[in-house]
């Protein structure tokens, strides 16, 4: 059983891990907003207070809890996450990929080009013995000098080793030509020799294993013998040996027919295997250094590779990816989605791999709860590019790995894109911050303002000062873009987490609760505060609160140990001392309905922020710790 997921068409881009993350937060947030309007609005009514004004206070609860300028905090934060990685030499195609680099825990990489050096040259062309044999080289010269199809680098390398040895197509005439595909893994090309009009040549080159079942002969030192089991043996023994040395194998084959107008490929049997040829692509120096790093960063690499076992495993071996964690594409054809969903995080080496199995392994991946990014620059890359959750190409690539990709590196250095994931994780981490305190923090003023309102004379905030407090303590949070980022948060991937974001939420929401209902008594019981002071205090603490809580909250440490970003650290305190100044603005804090507040009173509210500050501290210690041990 092969495949059974559906795929969705190469145009329709899938829904992508930080897109899912998105719309499950967006469903937490409408979830809370529907709570809080079902128990605020029937109390209120109950209460017999007017129907419209209870209606609005209802609505501005609800709304003051969602974090409203989270699209323009994505946007910005995105935006000076591509400037960086441009810097580095990253251009980011599609914004949301850079959260999406941040989240990946998993690379699949293509081989050529990406951990080898893509320098392919021909080493060797060997007779079937093995020996050097220039009659080889001149029949894969044709083979590849008259392709007209897609280019490729080993027809490249071909054509150079037959151009610097003084090979030409003069006296050769290109008849017919059956291109590569992915199913048959071979190239064929029909050539008629000048000098015998009568008879062509079907030149065949490809894959050892898919050339040697169109052979039934060999040629043993130009006589053909037939190609019996023991120098199929010998061979394959070539074969191995030459791609556990390293190097890539193709195979070339032959067959002499009489001439005619047209060839297909049923043609391609009863040939004369002819000899291999041997191509050399190093590893690239720096790839074990790099793959090394991205472990540390929590990436595991994959390689997914059309090339055999043998030199792929001795590819691993170099890079330090270990080469018995290998799955053959003839392996994965026969097993079900469910067999590789469990084989396919433990693989590190997937070889011989057409391109719909570099899909289906992606897929598979993603399956299993990872983050997966895809590299690859050719043709037979574009369907695992689509569905990877980053898909990442290179300049150079072809034009449909290039469309598919989300990200392209302007080198082939895989360290760039190790800075990439870095650049990533910053941006993830700084939305996070904004989603997660802008969140709790409205999220405890609702819930005060929700328990007190049946309890008080009057509401604890009208609906502008509701909506003016989250404009105000906003403004700061467009700095979160550029906020530092520990260390901690770019070692491992960022990954969407909604019970983690819920249980953040409420655990220093209550926190903000309890002081804000702290607040509530001292402003009632002890300075028997009417309607307006009331108003004027508990905003001005509020605002307060939600201000100082995101330098306590932006970092796992203490914060006095994790300096925040300067542009962070002067809007906050600017807007802070804006906030202080508001009751005093004359008719300005009339239009919202605020009055001046006694000093006492000032300094009594400034005292409450304190403690919540210095509570909520020894609170996040607990939060995280709980965390480790979990």
């Amino acid at each position: 059983i092969v495949n059974r997921a559906s795929r969705p068409a190469l145009g329709r881009p899938p829904d992508r891990d930080f897109a899912r993350g998105v719309r499950l937060f967006g469903t937490l947030l409408v979830c809370a907003m529907v709570v809080i309007v079902l128990f605020v609005l029937p109390i209120n009514l109950v209460l017999e207070r007017p129907v419209i004004e209870s209606l609005l206070f209802a609505v501005a609860l609800a709304v003051g809890l969602s974090p409203e300028l989270l699209p323009a905090i994505i946007t910005v934060t995105l935006a000076a996450g591509a400037r960086a990685m441009g810097r580095r030499g990253v251009i980011v195609r599609r914004l949301d990929a850079i959260e999406n680099l941040g989240s990946m825990d998993i690379l699949c990489t293509d081989k050529t080009g990406t951990v080898t050096e893509g320098r392919i040259a021909l080493h060797d062309a060997l007779a079937p013995d093995g020996t050097a044999d220039d009659g080889v080289l001149r029949l894969a010269y044709l083979n590849a000098a008259f392709e007209t199809g897609i280019e490729n680098p080993l027809d490249a390398a071909v054509v150079a080793a037959g151009e610097g040895a003084g090979l030409t197509t003069e006296g050769f005439l290109k008849i017919d030509e059956l291109p590569y595909d992915f199913q048959r893994r071979r190239l064929t090309m029909v050539v008629a020799d000048g000098g015998d009009p009568a008879s062509h040549i079907i030149v065949t080159k490809g894959a050892f294993d898919n050339v040697l079942t169109c052979c039934d002969t060999v040629d043993a030192g130009g006589k053909t013998t037939p190609l019996d089991p023991a120098i199929s043996a010998g061979l394959e023994a070539i074969f191995a040996a030459k791609g556990q040395a390293g190097f890539r194998v193709l195979a070339l084959a032959t067959r002499a027919i009489a001439a005619r107008a047209s060839y297909a490929r049923e043609d391609e049997r009863g040939m004369t295997f002819r000899g291999f040829l041997v191509f050399h692509d190093p590893p690239r120096p720096d790839a074990a250094k790099t793959i090394e790093a991205l472990g540390d960063l929590g990436v595991r690499i994959k390689v997914i590779s059309g090339d055999n076992q043998h030199v792929t495993a001795h590819l691993a071996r170099i890079i330090g990816l270990d080469p018995a964690a290998m799955l053959t594409g003839q392996q994965l054809a026969s097993l079900t989605d469910e067999a590789l969903w469990h084989l396919a995080p433990r693989t590190d080496l997937f070889v011989e791999i057409d391109p719909q199995q570099k899909e289906r392994i992606v897929r598979a991946l993603q399956r299993t709860g990872h983050t997966v990014g895809y590299l690859g620059d050719g043709i037979n890359d574009a369907p695992a590019l689509h569905a990877a959750d980053v898909g990442i190409s290179v300049e150079g690539a072809a034009d449909v790995a290039r469309e598919s990709a989300d990200i392209v590196l302007l080198s082939r250095d895989l360290d760039v894109l190790r800075e990439g994931v870095e650049d990533g994780r910053r941006t993830f981490a700084n939305t996070l911050k904004y989603i997660s305190i802008t969140t709790s923090a409205n999220f405890g003023n609702m819930v005060s303002m929700a328990l007190a309102a049946p309890f008080l004379p009057f509401l604890p905030l009208l609906a502008k000062q509701i909506l003016l407090n989250n404009f105000l303590s906003d403004i700061p949070s467009i700095a979160i873009s550029s906020d530092n980022v520990d260390a901690g948060a770019i070692a491992v991937p960022q990954r969407w987490s909604i019970r983690e974001i819920r249980r953040f939420m409420v655990v220093f929401g209550l926190i903000s609760t309890v002081f804000d209902l702290l607040t509530f008594s001292v402003l009632l019981l002890v300075f028997e505060a009417g309607e307006s002071a009331f108003q004027t205090a508990w905003f001005v603490t509020s605002l307060l609160t939600e201000l100082a809580v995101v330098l306590v909250l932006r970092t796992h440490r203490p914060a006095f140990r994790s300096r925040p970003g300067r542009l962070l650290l002067w809007s906050t305190v600017a807007v802070s001392a804006a906030t202080l100044a508001i009751p005093y603005l004359g008719r300005l804090s009339g239009v919202f309905g605020f009055v001046p507040l006694p000093g006492s009173l000032l300094v009594t509210m400034v005292g409450i922020v304190a403690g919540y500050i210095l509570v909520t501290e020894a609170a996040k210690a607990w939060f995280y710790r709980e965390k480790r041990e979990a």
